[in-house]
């Protein structure tokens, strides 16, 4: 088997019965919509610059040298396409149809979640742009169902898991944290019900600190508790 990969899923010459590898990743970040001033999920495409799909957009990806294991590929394809950094980054799925690529390509895909500080290391080029996630144009390769099978996976995920922490610095307010959710399932939650829940699963803790300078009563700080000493059964 060759083990290669190349700017989304670009491959290097070989035989046409070989199956080769290649390593893309999905990052989400939160910015407002450019309508409705929400939070919103937002990814980074990047343009083709080679065929096949010359000029279409794609998600970013990069070689898988032998000598790097698939996370570190995945990391390093990112900052070289992108100037991202994330510190969520995480193994999502495999996807290999037969038909999905010119030749036949196995791709890796990584998802990482952004906070707002690592977007602003993000790269300014012209090869690279920020979508809506759930209003990407049509994308090279299958790229529009693997962002679909990433955007499902992280709605479900949330509702159980303390994911929303990779879009957060280590203390957040309650508000925060509920902004994080509205944004990702796309709609309100009731504030006093998600406070509840929340602290019945034992999932955020109170650090004792709050936020200082505002005009009214100075909202608490929160911080997430380690799976092991969660109230869970």
């Amino acid at each position: 088997m060759t083990l290669i990969g190349a700017e989304s899923e670009d491959l290097a010459t070989s035989a046409a019965t070989q199956v080769d590898l290649a390593v893309s990743t999905v990052v989400f970040a939160l910015r407002p919509h450019l309508v409705t001033g929400e939070p919103t999920i937002w990814l980074p495409l990047v343009r083709r610059i080679r065929e096949p799909f010359l000029g279409q957009w794609a998600l970013p990806g990069g070689p898988l040298a032998p000598e790097d294991e698939l996370s570190t590929s995945a990391s390093k394809s990112l900052n070289r396409t992108t100037g991202l950094k994330p510190r969520y980054l995480e193994q999502l799925y495999a996807f290999g149809k037969i038909n999905r690529s010119p030749d036949r390509v196995v791709s890796i895909v990584y998802w990482a979640l952004v906070r707002a500080e690592e977007e602003q290391n993000a790269s300014l080029d012209e090869n690279v742009e920020w979508f809506v996630a759930d209003e990407v144009p049509e994308l090279a390769f299958d790229h529009n169902d693997i962002i679909s099978y990433a955007l499902t996976r992280l709605r479900s995920k949330i509702t159980w898991s303390p994911i929303a922490h990779g879009f957060l610095n280590d203390e957040f307010t309650l508000a925060e944290l509920r902004s994080v959710h509205e944004a990702v399932l796309g709609r309100q939650l009731d504030p006093a019900n998600f406070r509840r829940q929340l602290l019945a699963e034992g999932m955020v803790e109170a650090t004792g600190s709050f936020i200082t300078g505002t005009s009214h009563r100075p909202p608490a700080l929160y911080r997430f508790v380690p799976r092991n000493k969660r109230n869970e059964p």
